[in-house]
């Protein structure tokens, strides 16, 4: 199977859409914040693998806690997940932190303050 076939573009989205539902619903780890959603997922073509991007809306620490709430959960989110998708193999899950709306926004204010300032100029 080719990396980027259609089938393993379905098996991303079903296991992207999987493992938010049990990370939100799921799991009742404390360290875990509710504001946590699975930016993207990205499955082995052996569905050995997989790699999950998540953000979390908040400070480093939240992050970090986070981070280390779903690694503790690893175990139960790959049973959960096995029972929800019918794959040959369930993958081995690799948590990401993804920056990437934290740095959006960081940019949108920037911007922002840019525009501010010329339009006082003016």
């Amino acid at each position: 199977m080719r990396k980027n076939s259609l089938k393993n573009t379905r098996i991303n989205g079903e296991v992207q859409r999987a493992l938010a539902e049990i990370i939100r619903g799921g799991i009742k780890d404390p360290r875990i914040s509710p504001l946590t959603s699975v930016v993207s997922v990205e499955v082995s073509p052996d569905l050995k693998t997989c790699k999950a991007w998540i953000s979390v809306w908040g400070e480093e620490d939240a992050q970090k806690s986070t981070l280390e709430g779903l690694k503790s959960a690893t175990g139960y989110i790959k049973n959960q997940l096995a029972k929800e998708i019918n794959l040959r193999n369930t993958p081995e899950i690799t948590f990401i932190i993804d920056q990437s709306i934290a740095y959006g926004v960081n940019m949108s204010k920037l911007i922002d303050e840019v525009n501010k300032g010329r339009s006082e100029d003016e």
